[in-house]
């Protein structure tokens, strides 16, 4: 019997459950664990990045079109709304490097 090229289903959505867009084109948010505390972190890409923004790891303009992060404290202790209020951009690299 000859091999189908045809890729396999697996893991299908259920039925009716719907993409969710925001996160299909901002990216994939996950939680990080810095010296100081925990962190909310998504990345945004060059499409989706319509704005400048200024690091403030380097203090350098993060130029529209740039792809970059987006990090807000995720154990702040005046609740999730003031947490995502604080949320900063910064160039990927910086982030990394950043203790």
């Amino acid at each position: 019997m000859p091999r189908s090229n045809h890729p396999r289903r697996r893991g299908r959505q259920e039925e009716g459950a719907e993409l969710d867009l925001d996160r299909v084109l901002l990216g994939r948010l996950r939680v990080e664990v810095k010296r100081d505390g925990e962190w909310n972190v998504q990345p945004h890409t060059a499409g989706s990045a319509l704005k400048a923004y200024t690091c403030p790891g380097c203090g350098l303009e993060i130029a529209p079109g740039t792809a970059h992060l987006v990090a807000w404290r995720a154990d702040g202790i005046m609740g999730a709304a003031d947490d995502l209020a604080g949320r900063r951009h910064w160039h990927t690299r910086c982030w990394r490097i950043r203790t």
